[in-house]
């Protein structure tokens, strides 16, 4: 190896050696607030479908995890109150026309929704996204609601035969919202006693 190239070769390693150990205590230094903006997040997203007045514990440190229909796990955040659980959250997923449209669903003890808010997606602006309280009113109109209520075949868009309203110009988006919620009460049927059982 000739002089230069070993020179060469010793500054770009120099350089590499030096650029991994800046990125190695970065990343040690951001890990925790990281950490913490994630927690964050997640309790804005509960506290819009477990409202404050239904428990007195903090549901993102009360999760217990169950295996879904495809035997993947799903965490479920428990609201309680005087140690009985009022209230559950999950996250749902339903196709829209551009993809997965990932919601948190907050279901009561009883099976009624308290809420659905959406967490991610990336449907048309301007139209798949009025599934965004920011945007429309529409997903609010869940709450109360739920598989008996209305009955279950009503649990469609209005276009297949449903009582749910559809976008004009974007059925498939509201289309996979409803059947994710849908979904998501069959998920809280099925393992309603786990979910409500006092840890």
């Amino acid at each position: 190896m000739s002089r230069a190239t070993w020179i060469h070769a010793s500054i770009l390693g120099a350089f590499c050696l030096a650029f991994g150990i800046v990125l190695a205590y970065t990343d040690v230094l951001t890990k925790n607030d990281i950490k913490q903006r994630v927690l964050e997040d997640k309790e804005r997203s509960l506290a819009q479908v477990l409202p404050e007045s239904i428990h007195d514990n903090s549901p993102v440190h009360d999760a217990i995890t169950i295996k879904g229909e495809k035997d993947e796990d799903i965490t479920v955040y428990r609201a309680t109150k005087a140690g009985k659980v009022t209230g559950v959250a999950y996250l749902i997923t339903g196709t829209g026309y551009a993809g997965p449209i990932r919601l948190m669903l907050g279901v009561d003890a009883e099976g009624k929704i308290l809420g659905v808010r959406v967490i991610t997606h990336k449907e048309t602006p301007g139209l798949g996204d009025k599934i965004q309280t920011d945007k429309t009113d529409w997903i609010l109109h869940f709450d109360g609601l739920s598989l008996g209520n209305p009955p279950e075949e009503k649990w469609k868009v209005k276009k297949d035969g449903g009582q749910f309203d559809q976008f004009s110009g974007a059925t498939i988006t509201p289309r996979g919202v409803v059947g994710a919620i849908r979904q998501g009460l069959h998920f809280f049927q099925d393992h309603k006693t786990a979910l409500l059982e006092a840890r």
